[in-house]
């Protein structure tokens, strides 16, 4: 607890005391995967055909990953899309 004793708990308790925590950070972390992939594609200037065809899927498969409400991708899906803009995934346990 703080000491000040005019500050509650943070967010992140309050989710975790709601049993929302754990979904939420699902989906932001999609989110700001799916912001960061569109970025760099816009960055290298392709489009989503191209994108496609990098990632050796197809334009569907694309936009459900870049779809930031879709938070059902898989990760051989993300490290793919990674490294056709060049970049690599880093996923860690904390």
């Amino acid at each position: 607890m703080s000491a000040n004793p005019r500050i509650g708990s943070s967010f992140a308790d309050f989710l975790r005391e709601e049993g929302l925590y754990e979904d939420v950070t699902a989906h932001a972390i999609k989110r700001v995967l799916a912001w960061q992939i569109e970025q760099a594609m816009h960055a290298k200037g392709l489009t989503k055909v191209e994108m496609a065809k990098r990632m050796k899927t197809s334009r569907a498969q694309l936009d459900r990953l870049l779809d930031p409400n879709n938070d059902k991708v898989q990760l051989d899906t993300m490290q793919r899309a990674a490294a056709a803009v060049g970049r690599t995934l880093h996923l860690e346990l904390a």
